[in-house]
């Protein structure tokens, strides 16, 4: 499919917008920053792009607003009783080192890190995002499986990723769907928002009303889903998100 960028300017709100071979204007405001992302026909007239996106300014604030003022962790350290979140849920951690290997377990409300030494704080992290995703890669697939079936679709592949401004992405001339890495942190049934969004993607490329018709079918409570996660705390931007 062909494509072009361009950013334009809407009282004083930068808009990506891309040019695609669809149809009609597509509108989004993404995490954790409040992006604004236009698509439009490849031939649209940039006055056009821009009446539109004035159109929707209303709608736009709201969206970036909401997005500013939802809680973020500060940046992590890495320190005992400091906090750290799994599948929903606030933990403290506690470091323990001397120990004979580098791991981590949980013991109700902490999140234990045991180090080999003094580890610095990148090695800290590093522990921590691989038990991240090591616990993704572990409920993966019986969940993507679980929504192939519901939905009537097949993936191909599917990976995990540290990404800065997607809960999820799709690729749907390879068939495999990328989740963010950020996403251990959140509840398990937020996961699988994400999962049936993207995998609806295989049904319909674009967020239009087919889309919507999707996933008031496959999950009619998704919306509730949607903004549970997009009020849970989102990571610092240090840490990659």
């Amino acid at each position: 499919m062909s494509t072009s960028t361009e950013v334009i300017s809407v009282a004083n709100i930068e808009v990506d917008v891309v040019r695609k071979d669809i149809k009609n204007m597509h509108l989004g405001v993404y995490p954790p920053k409040g992006r604004v992302r236009l698509s439009a026909p490849q031939q649209t007239d940039p006055e056009v792009i821009r009446l539109f996106a004035i159109s929707k300014l209303g709608w736009i604030k709201k969206h970036i607003k909401n997005f500013k003022a939802q809680p973020r962790e500060s940046k992590r350290i890495f320190k005992s009783g400091e906090s750290h979140y799994f599948k929903g849920k606030r933990y403290l951690l506690e470091i323990k080192e001397q120990a004979k290997s580098n791991k981590i377990e949980l013991d109700g409300k902490k999140l234990i890190l045991f180090l080999k030494n003094n580890q610095p704080i990148e090695k800290r992290e590093k522990i921590v995002r691989e038990w991240y995703r090591a616990h993704l890669k572990s409920i993966l697939p019986e969940l993507i499986q679980k929504w192939e079936k519901i939905i009537g679709v097949q993936t191909k592949d599917w990976q995990v990723r540290l990404m800065r401004t997607k809960w999820g992405a799709c690729n749907i001339e390879d068939k495999c769907i990328v989740l963010n890495l950020e996403l251990a942190k959140k509840p398990v049934i937020c996961l699988e928002y994400i999962i049936v969004h993207e995998l609806v993607h295989l049904l319909e490329r674009y967020h239009n009303d087919v889309f919507i018709k999707h996933m008031d079918t496959y999950m009619p409570k998704w919306r509730f889903h949607r903004d549970e996660l997009n009020k849970l705390p989102v990571a610092h931007t240090d840490w990659g998100y």
